[in-house]
This record gives structure tokens, sequence and C-alpha cells, in this order.
């Protein structure tokens, strides 16, 4: 994973975004670059970018619509956009901002200005709690608002608690960095299962530490739960040696065995609760998963 964070630069200009790209690169970010608005709409919910250049005129559809779409759409919502364009006029830079852009530049530009911009924005979201370094993933307030506002809606939904059981002892055993591995791996895991089984309108988030929350505009997410735990199982041992795999966990300094991990969840749902307020949906969620642990005990 890159220093600074992931930046998605979108522009059809070859020359443009391989500067931008080699540049960026140069700065400590990870960079991926799309050419085409739907190509970069793709990507995003593919995996989140922590911040997006964004070229207003494009082959296949402006940067109003890109933005547009990004804005409306629950899991890309809060990523931050900055224009990047030949357009100066005062109504466009106010059209831009209207959409939701967090800034925007004209071209000819100054790199170094650029530079400044991205990390203030990046370093914004990070400060006010918007989302999680490790996965990129919305967390803290992003994710109460998108409670608080269905809450106040007469939508129908679920909330899902994914926890990775035992990620403690693996950490113990392998170190932070592998920890922090497995949390993007299972952010990717999650992100792409819902990209092709679940809807635009969900929403994914990292409450920090071994747990996810997952939010659906439906009662019933048990299809989705049921082959993202699939997948995990199926893929987590890619992250041990050979040794612990074949004895199925690690031993603990004390000789006692932590198996590897897998996936526990809590699910709550409009469909069978009531709520009055945000602790009481995070608290019955959380019970919900405890209970699962105990019912499938490692």
């Amino acid at each position: 994973m890159s220093k600074n964070g992931r930046i998605l630069v979108v522009e059809d200009d070859f020359d443009i975004a391989d500067m931008l790209r080699i540049f960026f690169v140069g700065q400590e970010f990870e960079v991926e670059v799309a050419s085409r608005g739907s190509e970069a709409l793709t990507m995003c919910r593919r995996q989140l970018p922590d911040l997006i250049v964004l070229d207003i005129m494009l082959p296949d559809m402006d940067g109003y619509a890109v933005c547009r779409e990004l804005r409306t759409t629950t899991r890309t919502r809060h990523i931050p956009i900055i224009f990047l364009t030949q357009r100066d006029e005062r109504s466009d830079r106010i059209a831009g901002l209207e959409l939701g852009a967090d800034d925007y530049i004209t071209k000819p530009f100054d790199i170094e200005e650029l530079i400044l911009r991205v990390r203030r924005a990046i370093t914004t979201y990070k400060h006010n709690n918007m989302t999680d370094p490790r996965t990129g993933l919305p967390s803290g307030r992003l994710i109460e608002e998108e409670l608080l506002q269905l809450m106040r809606s007469d939508e129908q939904w679920s909330l899902t608690l994914i926890g990775i059981d035992n990620l403690k002892d693996f950490s113990d055993a392998y170190g932070f960095v592998a920890g922090d591995e497995v949390l993007r791996f299972t952010a990717m895991l999650i992100n792409d299962e819902v990209d092709q089984h679940g809807s635009l309108d969900d929403f994914v988030g990292h409450t920090g530490g071994d747990t996810f929350v997952l939010i659906t505009r439906s009662t019933d997410s048990s299809e989705l739960l049921g082959k993202i735990r699939d997948r995990f199982a199926n893929s987590i041992s890619a992250h041990y040696n050979f040794m612990d795999i074949d004895r199925g966990g690690i031993e603990r300094a004390d000789g006692t065995m932590a198996a590897l991990m897998k996936l526990s969840a809590g699910v709550v749902s409009t469909a069978t609760h009531t709520f009055s307020d945000i602790r009481e949906v995070t608290e019955l969620a959380a019970d919900m998963r405890r209970r699962d642990q105990e019912s499938h005990p490692v």
C-alpha cells in the first residue's frame, strides 16, 4: 500500500495523465488512470480511491456527469473530487462546486499547487474521521450519517456487522503490517461481492479494529453475507504460512491454539425491529455477532 493514499486520475489526454501519474507516484501515492468517465465509475466501485482528479472534457461523458453519479451513489459519495479542466468561466467553477466537487483547478496548472490541494483534501477527510486510513472505507461520522439518514426515511434496510475473528492472534504472530493487509483484503473482498451481488446503494464501512459494516436497502442480506463468508473462508489461508495451515491455526505463547481467521456477523433489519436511535441499532448488531461467534466457537 502507498504511503500517502490512492489517487484516481480521470484524464483522456495521455501526456497529462502520464505526467500526473509519474508525479504522484514520486510523491508516494498509489495512482490509477482512467481515460473515460464510465471506466472511472467502474474502478471506483471496485476499489475506493482516497481522492479523484477529474477532467471535465471526457470522450464518453463529461466530468460533471461523473461527479453527479459519484455524489448520488452511496458507496462513492464521500470521495474528495478535484476538477482539472481548461474551462475557466466562473459559471463552470460554480457548476462543479455545486455538484459537490471539493476543488477546481484550471489548465495549465502549477503542479506544486495541485499536490498541495490534493494533500489538503485527503488530510481534511482523514482528520474529520471520514475514512479509515488502512482500508479507505468510510468510518466514524460517515457511518453515523448513513444510519441517521436511513432512520429518518421510510426505506426498509438491514445492517450487518462483519468481524474478523482471531485477527489479533494473527497480528501478534505475523506483525501489524500483515494484519493491516488482512483488513485491506477483507475490505476489497466485501466491496467486490457487493459490486457483483448487491446494489450501488449498498454502503460498506469500517468501524475500526476488526469490524466492518454493510448496510443494504433490503431486509434480507443473507445471500450476500453467505457469499462474503464463503469467499473469505476459501481465501484467507493465503495469508498464513504452510505450518500454521497444516495444524489449522497459530500456537499462542501459552501453548493454546488460535484457529485460522473466519468471519462472524450480526444482522439487524427493519423487517424484525423498530429502532429509535443509532446506538440501539449497533448494540443489537454487536450482540447478534457475539451470538454468531458463540454458535461457531474457534
